[in-house]
């Protein structure tokens, strides 16, 4: 039987997303078998969309089971950082192996990290032969030197939160893990690599499986239409093929075109550029493997395949990524925490101390299922004052999402008031923060409070503010607002006044 300990700054969750591997089994043995320090919890995401509930046995470690509806890898670890209450979060896929010493190495990793360190990222191992590559196996030895896999990486939660989690947008295990470390990046952070080992495997290989992995053309659209066309430099991608494929199926569809329009001479020498322009690139993936038979025939079957695949998929996200950027909200709502969404307690250290205030959750259900996206600016003072610790602040914001929902971010001021910060309200800095996060103006931002002070940080911001007055509220704010027209009764009236359909 384990022994419980004293919770600690370093206390982590494991957070693993799944599609029912059969390897999952193994990996919480293994964890649970590991040497070190224990994790609070380990959360088991189920991302299929049905099926058997997934039977993890008895295991002497707490093992909590989610699930996410088949949303993907994005959603199922959203899910699951979402629900856990320590400062870290240690997300490992279902299908990695890890050492005997894990836990200890992965301590030591964040236990050495700065406050401006938002994640450790684990060295991947993958095992590969001591002969040539095919081209799957080359594939997977990139994953070695690859920037923020996610197949080993730890988090602060706070961070996570500030940020608003992974972008569910990317459906696939693919691209989501640049995305979200470039926003982190973005946000004044660093990630580092840590010392401890984890082992990859290398995928199955299929005829075929090369053409799949093509659906991953529609993430590099998105990755272009959100950090530009740089964005391959930034994630550290290397250079892409999609130039070659798009030559390649033009030169194909022309020749197709030619031949139905009865004219040969076009169609044959569209069809001579498409032959040559397929084999150059089927030999280019030949020559540095094994050149077996099966290999080479693989090559050459797939080498005419994928650039169609490619560009398919890529025009797939273009349209996608176009569509999503047309709808997307531009009004966000912003609250104030404590006396505006939850009871006021002085430097609130405990999450069983959370109380939703009347309406705080039917306001924000309301604003989600209309799209607009909902974030929470809030002064934290405590922190730099020593009444509570980042792991308890950390706890009582996940109990509030546990009782609220999900917020798109969390922007917490942590510095005492002569700390001479840009982000503690009525300065500018958390809102103008959480717009940038949420894509949104800061104009199209409706600031909620109990406060003047929260006002002031709207309007230093350039967004819209509104007072819902609570006990702590003076009078002469009351005043203020309602000389001003932006004091409410309520968060309906609020969100209405604000101006936010």
């Amino acid at each position: 039987m384990r022994v419980s300990r004293t919770p600690t700054e370093l206390d982590y969750t494991v957070v693993i997303p799944t599609a029912g591997r059969d390897n999952l089994h193994t990996l919480l043995c293994a964890l649970e078998s590991a040497k070190g320090p224990d994790p609070a919890e380990v959360i088991v995401v189920d991302d299929r969309r049905s099926g058997v509930p997934i039977d993890v046995g008895h295991l002497d470690m707490p093992v909590r089971m989610l699930t996410s509806g088949g949303g993907g890898p994005a959603a199922a670890r959203n899910v699951g950082w979402r629900a856990a209450a320590t400062e870290w979060i240690a997300f490992v896929d279902d299908d990695v192996s890890i050492a005997a010493e894990w836990p200890r190495r992965l301590v030591k990793d964040i236990s050495d990290l700065t406050s401006d360190c938002a994640g450790s990222q684990a060295r991947l191992e993958v095992p590969l032969p001591d002969w040539p590559l095919t081209d799957n196996e080359r594939d997977a030895a990139g994953l070695m030197t690859a920037w923020w896999i996610t197949a080993d990486m730890a988090y602060r939660r706070s961070v996570l939160a500030e940020v608003g989690g992974f972008d569910e947008r990317f459906p696939r295990a693919y691209r989501e893990d640049s995305d979200l470390a470039l926003r982190i990046q973005r946000a004044g952070y660093r990630i580092v690599r840590g010392e401890r080992v984890t082992g990859h495997p290398v995928r199955s290989e299929a005829l075929l499986t090369s053409v799949r992995a093509q659906r991953g053309n529609a993430a590099d659209a998105l990755m272009r239409r959100t950090y530009g066309a740089s964005w391959r430099e930034l994630a550290g991608a290397g250079p892409g093929r999609l130039g070659a494929h798009v030559r390649a199926t033009a030169a194909f569809a022309v020749a197709v075109a030619a031949g139905a329009a009865g004219r040969p001479r076009a169609a044959l020498t569209a069809s001579a550029v498409w032959a040559a322009l397929t084999a150059g690139f089927a030999v280019k993936r030949i020559l540095p493997g094994p050149r077996t038979p099966r290999e080479v025939a693989t090559m050459a079957v797939t080498s005419a395949l994928i650039p169609p695949a490619a560009c398919w998929h890529r025009l797939r996200g273009e349209v996608a990524a176009r569509r999503a950027a047309s709808t997307r909200a531009r009004t966000a709502v912003l609250f104030d925490r404590d006396d505006t969404l939850i009871e006021d307690v002085p430097y609130l250290a405990d999450p069983d101390g959370v109380r939703p205030l009347a309406g705080a959750a039917e306001s924000l259900q309301r604003l989600r299922e209309a799209g607009v996206p909902v974030g929470v600016v809030s002064n934290q003072s405590g922190l730099a004052r020593g009444r509570f610790t980042e792991r308890q602040l950390a706890a009582v914001n996940a109990r509030v999402e546990a009782l609220l929902g999900p917020f798109d971010t969390w922007q917490m001021c942590v510095h005492g008031p002569d700390d001479a910060c840009d982000c503690r309200k009525p300065g500018a800095g958390l809102v103008r923060r959480a717009a940038d996060v949420l894509g949104v103006a800061p104009s199209g931002c409706v600031v909620i409070g109990d406060t003047e002070a929260d006002l002031r940080a709207a309007d230093n911001a350039g967004a819209r503010g509104v007072l819902v007055p609570s006990p702590r509220t003076r009078p002469v704010e009351v005043l203020r607002a309602r000389r001003e027209r932006r004091l409410a009764r309520d968060l309906t009236e609020a969100i209405s006044l604000g101006g936010v359909s």
